[in-house]
């Protein structure tokens, strides 16, 4: 695995877990949760299969 795809698989989870925590806190709501992780998920996808 390249240095890329390290972060990307490191970056991912903590992006989905903020904004889980931020959902919990009251600051998002379910809908910006899932876009988000869906996001986030498919952005990570991309780039780590293009490398």
């Amino acid at each position: 695995m390249t240095d890329a795809q390290v972060g990307l698989s490191i970056a991912t989870p903590i992006i989905v877990l903020f904004a889980v925590t931020l959902y919990r806190m009251g600051v998002l709501q379910r809908t910006g949760v899932i876009s988000a992780g869906l996001a986030a998920i498919a952005i990570a996808a991309s780039l780590f299969l293009q490398r």
